[in-house]
């Protein structure tokens, strides 16, 4: 026994009927495409520490990066629910897969649409949109990760040029990306966006290796030394963290609807595995101890998918807040990897091999459930909601 295809998606609570057409068609389509570019190889892109090649053009090609971005700028003008859907389905296949079309969605082509000049959505968006451009984002520093306004990145005004300094890790992409939205303090101390292209003198992106998680991924640093950044690379309509911490949100959004596909994989391998394996003479889905986890699989799972579904309904009319996608994230990716973790034990020994996807999805979910803001941090922007009072100070 290997991978199992997946013929229906889990939907106890009958959710397809509240998806538009749309929705289904769109889900079926990278369904589809999951299954025949990822399924087949990402174990050995995982176990060999490397990843897919033209991943991000694929992710181009099937409308995956900025799908909610309008036409006009390349993307294809989905809603929220869209971009979830999509992000779910890639997540079945791989973390990693989902983190790439996350961040060049959320995190690059979003600030880029939302606070970029006119000139830099031209320039920038259609390439990214189609993936022959690879974009990262660096916020998190060596010495800054949930304290994004402690960052030390800045640059000065050198009159025709700001010139940059500083280092961001963490991040997704890095080792290959064409540009990279920076998040950095002006000489007032104001956080403010840039656009780094390669090739600029000064700029490096070093590979973090021997990662344990998202190995089918790129991830490293973004070092700044004296880097000369023309001004028109300089996002102008926004100033402040609102910037990066509304890419955050969108982000956040994105993940809490990819890890319900992780969930859905090792539930659904987990589900037909204990009805074909044997043991003292009947299937291991037929004792009480397998049908517990399963049942409570399956109920976590729907939950979530609830979750998400108003979260995009309240996203599409502009209503969601940063708490509500906060407390999505938190709850969904703990429930993620929960059932990794527990729907190894139904394989038993069998659990801990690349044939099945349940060990690469839990060591995966560890990074999910640090980035983008740590399991820690949400629950203390729910508490802050709820109570008025800030617990980070």
């Amino acid at each position: 026994m290997s991978y199992y295809p997946l013929t229906t998606i889990p939907d106890y609570y009958n959710m397809d009927a509240l998806l538009s057409e749309e929705h289904l068609l769109i889900r079926a389509s990278v369904r589809s495409w999951v299954e025949s570019f990822v399924m087949p190889v990402i174990d050995e892109h995982a176990q060999n520490h490397t990843d897919i090649p033209n991943l991000m053009q694929e992710l181009g090609n099937i409308g995956a990066l900025g799908p909610y971005i309008p036409e006009e700028y390349g993307g294809a003008g989905l809603d929220q629910i869209s971009y979830g859907i999509i992000m779910q389905e890639l997540e079945r296949g791989d973390s990693a897969v989902r983190s790439a079309a996350s961040v060049q969605s959320s995190l690059v082509m979003f600030p880029i649409f939302e606070y970029g000049s006119e000139e830099q959505k031209k320039k920038f968006l259609p390439q990214l949109a189609a993936g022959t451009m690879i974009g990262s984002f660096g916020l998190t520093e060596p010495n800054h990760g949930s304290d994004p306004s402690s960052m030390e990145t800045y640059f000065v005004d050198k009159g025709d040029h700001y010139l940059l300094n500083g280092a961001k890790m963490w991040i997704t992409n890095s080792p290959v990306c064409d540009i990279a939205v920076i998040w950095a303090k002006d000489e007032e101390g104001k956080v403010r966006g840039l656009i780094v292209e390669r090739g600029m003198e000064g700029f490096t992106t070093p590979t973090t290796n021997n990662k344990w998680s998202l190995r089918a991924s790129k991830t490293g640093e973004l070092v700044f030394s004296d880097v000369k950044v023309p001004k028109e690379n300089l996002l102008p309509n926004i100033s402040g963290l609102k910037g990066p911490l509304s890419c955050l949100n969108s982000a956040r959004y994105g993940i809490s609807w990819g890890v319900i596909g992780a969930a859905i994989d090792c539930y659904c391998t987990a589900l037909q595995y204990g009805k074909e394996r044997k043991q003292f003479g009947r299937p291991i889905a037929g004792f009480q101890l397998q049908q517990k986890k399963l049942a409570e699989f399956l109920t976590e799972i729907t939950k979530a998918q609830l979750l998400c579904l108003q979260l995009g309904n309240l996203k599409n009319a502009h209503k969601a807040t940063p708490a509500q996608i906060s407390m999505a994230k938190r709850n969904n990716v703990k429930m993620a990897i929960d059932i990794a973790r527990e729907s190894r034990q139904i394989l038993g020994g069998m659990g801990i091999m690349g044939e099945f996807p349940m060990m690469r999805h839990a060591a995966n979910l560890e990074s999910v459930i640090t980035y983008e803001g740590t399991h820690d941090v949400h629950l203390l922007i729910t508490g802050m909601d709820i109570t008025g009072i800030n617990a980070f100070n």
